[in-house]
């Protein structure tokens, strides 16, 4: 399927996404560097104390972008997701998810330790996104909406 397959080649390119949350009719959004696993669950860390991390606890209901830098002139592609996010909380979860993300960028396993035994100040939080919208007037120039449900 080409549109899967595009969705999977930009995260894969893309390393840095904006998570927008919301809490009492007050929208915000944070750029995370993020990775990812077969399933397209997002996974990023945040300090407990982020404005994001503290609206997550409240309203799990986020949405998203990912955009790869282009400048102006360029086709334009980027995908936007909604879903659900949570704290990530058995050492379990969080050693998958850290094994994913050290991986990608290279973390040290000293500071994935401290992030699995909570000593770190960070927590790991995923998003399972419900759908993602590619737009992308370079592969479809006559339809550049395109969804995909999971």
């Amino acid at each position: 399927m080409k549109l899967r397959k595009l969705i999977e080649e930009y995260i894969e390119k893309a390393k840095l996404m904006q998570v927008a949350t919301s809490r009492n009719n007050r929208p915000w959004a944070c750029s995370v560097y993020f990775a990812y696993d077969d399933k397209w669950n997002l996974y990023w860390i945040s300090l407990s104390s982020a404005r994001h991390s503290k609206e997550i606890e409240k309203n799990k209901k986020v949405a998203g972008t990912i955009v790869l830098p282009h400048k102006h002139g360029d086709e334009v592609r980027g995908l936007q997701f909604e879903g659900v996010a949570k704290v990530l909380k058995s050492k379990n979860e969080i050693s998958s998810a850290m094994e994913y993300y050290a991986k990608r960028f290279g973390v040290s396993g000293k500071r994935v330790k401290a992030i699995i035994e909570n000593t770190d100040g960070h927590l790991c939080y995923v998003v399972r996104p419900k759908s993602f919208v590619l737009f992308d007037t370079l592969n479809y120039p006559n339809d550049s909406r395109q969804e995909y449900k999971l």
